[in-house]
């Protein structure tokens, strides 16, 4: 069998999974992700973290009614998609001496379906 016809089958199996559009992010998934997160960031009094409302476009510490850390006061950051999937990923990386005790969520699924429920969260 001659190597170009061998070979077209399985190149042509790997092409078109490539143009395949990546799986959607799950909002729903991320909604139900998002309960861990209202343990600290709750609606109610005296919360822990700040509110996410609205925090995807956001810029950093722009909560007038929550006292930040001097460390997320500083870190100037605006919390798109990018910065955000890097800050859930790993708090204190991303902010370093940032008061959030959380390790973080490795998976990128996970983030992706966590990030389009915050889009969503107004």
């Amino acid at each position: 069998m001659p190597r170009l016809v061998m070979w077209s089958a399985p190149i042509a199996a790997c092409l078109a999974a490539a143009s395949l559009p990546a799986a959607a992010a799950d909002a729903e998934r991320g909604k139900a992700m998002f309960q861990v997160c209202v343990a600290c960031h709750s609606e109610g009094p005296n919360p822990l973290g700040p509110n996410l409302k609205g925090v995807v476009g956001r810029k950093s510490a722009a909560l007038e009614d929550y006292r930040y850390s001097a460390p997320m006061t500083r870190a100037n950051v605006v919390w798109d998609e990018a910065n955000l999937k890097a800050y859930i990923a790993d708090p204190q990386s991303k902010v370093k001496g940032n008061r959030m005790p959380y390790g973080g969520v490795k998976d990128p699924k996970d983030l992706d379906d966590l990030i389009a429920y915050l889009k969503v969260l107004k």
